[in-house]
């Protein structure tokens, strides 16, 4: 019978084998949408609709830009718009109706007033209502050269500049005894380990935002695993093992949050939500003076490197706020948002493994436990740090 059996499976092509569930499975769905059972189970029942406000923008003088797309199952009409508890004419491109993940554009003809707040509603033909409230009126950036410039600078000034700035603190750190570098490093893990958390808590509050129909909250934790793993196959080379390697890696890892960060700035910003607080700029830098001492630290374990090494380090970790900054000032999306924060998450949380490791091989050469006071002292500290300068940003 097994004879028989491995020569039937050897007559019969190994593409056809390959294709025979698939092509059953075509046959089955086809059978189903030509019977149509759910007729029998079909009644008067009103259609689940849902719309999600992707933007809101102002992009002249009298004029309100909302950008939907349809996150439920069934299309959805668009019959009036209020602003302000007022119906107001408006106009839709390219319909009025919107069938699933279908986008579209409403322009408002309204005169709004710089600084102030309103709340918008859409409401469907069955009378469902949809609201969005901007909490400040503001003039929305053109996508010209001194828009890009603008942010731009705005961008290097929050993520370049206080990383390069940390960074100067090598020397110092150089200059320490062995007992210490295992301190910094150890604050180093600290630093990772809370801005860990928090990118993982800002990924998930974006995810909340996208519509349901990308479940955003599976992406944010799919991201930290593909992240995660990705950078451990690489991280298997002697390459990324080395000091440089470490440093290089927790660069990319930061990089990857400061473009989260850049896209959550450009948006603010744009928005006007961020008009109101100036200081917002200023305490993201001092945040991200921190990110800089964790890049230096492994370096402290190899050769000094030389000051291109340095910049370019330096450009890795805060050069992707440039691109945040313009693409959230330009065309923000939650959803895109909270991928990037999971990429960053899962690339920060190896990074933090592999600093990790680096302490307890030194531990381990100098027959030293790798958790002694000074170095649960300098975990500690990382975590109070980025805690203390976290004040600066959250509102």
């Amino acid at each position: 019978m097994q004879k028989s059996d491995s020569l039937l499976t050897l007559r019969i092509p190994r593409w056809t084998l390959a294709l025979a569930p698939l092509a059953l499975l075509v046959a089955l769905v086809a059978a189903f949408l030509l019977l149509n059972p759910l007729a029998f189970f079909s009644g008067a029942f009103p259609p689940l609709e849902q719309l999600n406000v992707q933007r809101v923008t102002f992009p002249a003088e009298g004029e309100i830009r909302l950008e939907l797309i349809n996150g439920g199952p069934d299309p959805v009409t668009v019959a009036q718009v209020l602003v302000d508890d007022a119906y107001w004419q408006y106009t839709v491109t390219p319909g009025n109706t919107l069938d699933r993940l279908e986008r579209a554009t409403i322009d408002i003809p309204y005169p709004w007033v710089d600084g102030e707040p309103l709340a918008i509603k859409v409401v469907t033909a069955t009378g469902l209502t949809f609201e969005e409230v901007v909490d400040v009126a503001v003039r929305s950036p053109r996508a010209d050269r001194g828009t890009l410039l603008a942010y731009g600078l705005l961008g290097i000034y929050v993520g370049v500049v206080p990383v390069a700035l940390g960074m100067l603190w090598y020397p110092f750190m150089r200059q320490v005894d062995r007992k210490w570098m295992n301190a910094i490093l150890a604050l180093t893990i600290g630093l990772l380990i809370f801005l860990f958390v928090d990118t993982v808590l800002e990924a998930l509050e974006l995810a909340a935002e996208a519509p349901g129909v990308f479940q955003g909250v599976p992406v944010v934790f799919f991201g930290i695993l593909f992240s995660l793993g990705l950078l451990l196959s690489v991280g298997r080379s002697g390459r990324m093992k080395s000091p440089l390697g470490i440093a290089a890696m927790i660069a990319l890892g930061i990089g990857l949050h400061n473009l989260g960060e850049g896209l959550a700035i450009g948006a603010a910003f744009a928005t006007g939500a961020a008009a109101l607080g100036s200081f917002l700029v200023v305490g993201f830098t001092l945040h991200n003076i921190t990110e800089g001492v964790g890049i230096a630290a492994p370096l402290l374990r190899g050769d000094r490197p030389a000051l291109r090494t340095f910049l370019l380090l330096a450009l890795l970790a805060g050069a992707p706020a440039i691109l945040g900054t313009w693409i959230g000032s330009l065309a923000f999306s939650p959803f895109l948002a909270a991928l990037f924060l999971s990429l960053g998450a899962g690339a920060i949380l190896q990074v933090t493994y592999e600093v990790g490791r680096l302490l307890v091989r030194d531990a381990q050469r100098e027959n030293r436990p790798a958790l002694s006071w000074l170095n649960f002292a300098g975990l500690a500290a990382g975590i109070l740090i980025m805690y203390l300068t976290a004040f600066l940003v959250k509102f």
